[in-house]
């Protein structure tokens, strides 16, 4: 263990750089990611989440800075925090001359494990991939190759997971599936990073966020946080033709599709704002109230 490195971490990045050519792809990167935490990584294509996980897999050597998991510098004792982690990639890169279940096997021995079809068994079973484990990988769809993906970063056994892109073109069942799965394993006491472009998802399941930039993070929060500091609630309005919001509304709303949005933070609000319309000689034809989403933070963040 690393002098003074807390128990309670599972990640640590201190001050990572990676540079290609003139391009620098990760700019000075800090981030401590708890053990247990569901932590979630969103940024723009090109902001160095990528790079930052190769960097993290010890696939990629940084320019500077360092990374541990679970205690062990990724590059000075690669092999023992490689043990440490599970990455499912983004690509379906995969052998096509084995059956899933030797493809589980295989990769057991990628680790020094023997037999632990036990586990194997669970994990195809929880990935609803139980009757296709003697099917070849080149016959499954990019669904079912996908969630072997999933597999193969579990069969040792990490207690750190990284997920880039896990449901990227995956139906909703796999999802729900996946889900549920990670969920459990998360609720047992693994570590899971998750980066994905479904911001709904990184909303739901993630108690912890850090968005990137241009390879340096531009926010930094747990969820809850994020959505109170970035976003408001609104209310949309649709007016009925021939009706004009006030000037004084019409200076704090945006028009967009044919509606008016206007943003508040308390809803005894709502009442004041009803009543200028009134006054005005406004008839609503429809009206709804809408919540803050990660979506709304993520594109503020990244415009600033």
């Amino acid at each position: 263990m690393t002098p003074g490195y807390p128990v309670a971490t599972a990640i640590r990045i201190a001050g990572v750089a990676k540079y290609f050519g003139k391009v620098r792809a990760l700019d000075g990167i800090d981030l401590d990611i708890g053990a247990g935490e569901f932590f979630g990584l969103l940024g723009p294509n090109g902001a160095g989440k990528t790079t930052l996980i190769s960097a993290l897999a010890g696939l990629a050597r940084t320019d500077r800075g360092t990374i541990s998991i679970m205690g062990h510098d990724v590059q000075a004792d690669y092999r023992a925090a490689r043990r440490m982690l599970g990455v499912v990639p983004q690509e379906l890169v995969f052998d096509p001359f084995f059956s899933v279940r030797e493809t589980l096997r295989i990769q057991s021995g990628y680790f020094g494990i023997r037999y632990n079809d036990d586990w194997i068994d669970e994990i195809l079973h929880n990935l609803d991939l139980t009757t296709k484990a003697g099917a070849n990988m080149r016959t499954l769809s990019g669904g079912m190759k996908r969630r072997v993906l999933v597999a193969q970063a579990l069969v040792h056994k990490p207690p750190v997971i990284v997920l880039d892109e896990p449901t990227a073109g995956v139906d909703v069942e796999l999802r729900q599936t996946l889900w549920q799965f990670i969920k459990r394993l998360n609720a047992e006491g693994h570590t899971i990073v998750l980066t994905t472009h479904y911001l709904e998802e990184a909303e739901s399941l993630c108690g912890r966020i850090a968005m990137l930039k241009e390879g340096r993070v531009v926010a930094l929060d747990t969820t809850a946080n994020l959505l109170q500091r970035f976003t408001a609630r609104s209310l949309r309005l649709h007016l009925a033709p021939g009706s004009a919001l006030p000037a004084a509304l019409a200076a704090r709303a945006r028009q967009a599709d044919g509606a008016w949005t206007l943003t508040f933070e308390h809803y005894d609000e709502i009442e004041g704002l009803l009543a200028q319309l009134h006054a005005a000689g406004c008839a609503i034809d429809d009206m709804d109230i809408t919540k803050p989403d990660l979506e709304d933070v993520f594109v503020r963040v990244m415009r600033a």
